[in-house]
């Protein structure tokens, strides 16, 4: 087979794809669609943008298979329609606005971070933590709502949210089973939203909420699923040893545990999403992502026994262990 330079270039110009898909969703072309197809003249009213930057924004979420184009109309696909358009439960516009206008110009330093190994850090005044927060918990919601889909939570009654970041996990897993309740322990700071969330959800007299340093904090009790959700990539090596051992002593026998976060495999091919996260992370606040056989190390140390991953789509993976 003849070597051809598809891939190399196809990777080398992805930024200009994923820019064009954050100015696409800035100036909602995908919202204008939401009720049918339209001609470029039309999108350019729709959006208040020129005929010729709409073309070419709309050719290319065409050419990357988020429209689809016929006899000059463009209509959305399937995936824009449900996450994009702002119809579907989960809107990615808000994350899609924190790409383009923070991460991308933190990578423009990546350089700097590969050459010294020193972690990234952002500097954003209140406005610009105002749109991190809500792309990064966007982002959140869409893991949740993929988390909510992988799995069945019908055998459970008593879960253990420890050390998160949001509630939308254990929401997810209790609008499936009515007689599962949920304690979250998150670190102060953390817990302001779930009793909105549990009440949004109408959920509120099934939690209980308690605050404590998810590194020093042994939450206790003996429950049969325990949760530990964008935890991992957070903390140092040894500090998640300990957290891993306090929800060790806060399971049921048998009990299980799910870690969602990003790892590093050993396959033939990494999942391209985790290495890239792997990036993402520490390039912005040099937080990492971990290698799953360091993790199962850890795992088994404190008394779990690793059983199954599962990748959610576009989100992190879920590292499946049991209590031992």
């Amino acid at each position: 087979m003849t070597a051809t330079p598809d891939r190399i270039v196809d990777i080398a110009i992805g930024f200009m794809g994923a820019k064009q898909l954050a100015a696409a969703s800035r100036i909602g072309l995908f919202a204008a669609l939401s009720n049918g197809g339209k001609t470029i003249a039309e999108l350019a009213v729709a959006t208040g943008r020129s005929e010729r930057q709409v073309r070419t924004l709309a050719d290319a979420m065409n050419s990357l298979g988020l429209l689809d184009r016929a006899a000059g109309s463009y209509t959305l696909a399937e995936d824009s329609a449900a996450y994009l358009a702002g119809t579907g439960n989960v809107d990615l516009t808000p994350f899609l606005a924190f790409l383009g206008g923070i991460s991308y110009r933190q990578w423009l330093g990546y350089d700097a971070t590969v050459d010294s190994d020193a972690a990234g850090t952002l500097e954003l005044d209140e406005a610009g933590w105002s749109d991190f927060m809500a792309g990064v918990m966007t982002y959140n919601a869409l893991h949740a709502e993929q988390f909510g889909a992988a799995f069945d939570f019908s055998s459970y009654r008593s879960a253990l949210d420890f050390g998160g970041l949001a509630a939308g996990f254990s929401v997810a897993a209790m609008q499936q089973n009515p007689e599962l309740r949920t304690r979250f322990v998150y670190a102060p700071g953390f817990t302001d939203s779930i009793a909105e969330a549990a009440a949004d959800a109408g959920l509120s007299e099934r939690i209980s909420v308690e605050e404590g340093e998810t590194e020093s904090t042994t939450p206790g009790g003996a429950h049969d699923l325990v949760l530990l959700t964008h935890v991992l990539h957070r903390f140092t090596a040894e500090q998640n040893q300990a957290i891993l051992e306090a929800a060790r002593a806060s399971a049921a026998p048998g009990a299980t545990l799910m870690l969602l976060d990003f790892f590093l495999d050993q396959d033939p091919t990494q999942r391209r999403i985790d290495a890239l996260h792997a990036g993402e992370y520490f390039n912005i606040d040099g937080t990492v992502v971990y290698p799953v056989t360091e993790v199962e190390s850890w795992l088994t140390d404190a008394g779990w026994e690793s059983e199954r991953m599962v990748d959610l789509p576009g989100s992190p993976r879920v590292l499946v262990a049991r209590a031992v």
